[in-house]
């Protein structure tokens, strides 16, 4: 399965690409959302993790590109970000993210769960 990240913080893109790498997965990581899309419209991913706050365009306006141009109906995405407040949530799971999980818990295992759930594998 091919995974691409989105997320800015570094310590978090190799944190979770190795962690991720580790259990056979795929994992390319891109560091905003212009490089999301830009990375999706090359080679569309099995999934999506995104972060929310990101230079350049955040998760959310990724979300709505995706959105707009109906790639979210096929790409599963997670938000993963710090933010857990509930309006932000909402906010994009109403914008089409199949999930949330916060990046800070570094709850693994927690991850692999909502990963499995959103792609049925």
């Amino acid at each position: 399965m091919y995974i691409l990240i989105a997320e800015d913080d570094i310590f978090f893109q190799k944190f979770y690409k190795n962690e991720l790498e580790q259990h056979g997965f795929e994992v390319q990581v891109v560091s905003n959302g212009t490089e999301a899309l830009t990375s999706i419209a090359q080679r569309n991913p099995d999934l999506l993790i995104l972060d929310i706050i990101m230079p350049m365009m955040d998760g959310f306006e990724v979300l709505e590109e995706l959105s707009k141009s109906g790639k979210i109906t096929t790409l599963p995405v997670l938000i993963f970000s710090t933010l857990g407040q509930e309006a932000d949530v909402k906010h994009a799971i109403d914008l089409g993210a199949k999930g949330y999980v916060n990046k800070s818990f570094f709850d693994f295992d927690s991850l692999l769960i909502k990963i499995k759930a959103v792609t049925g594998t």
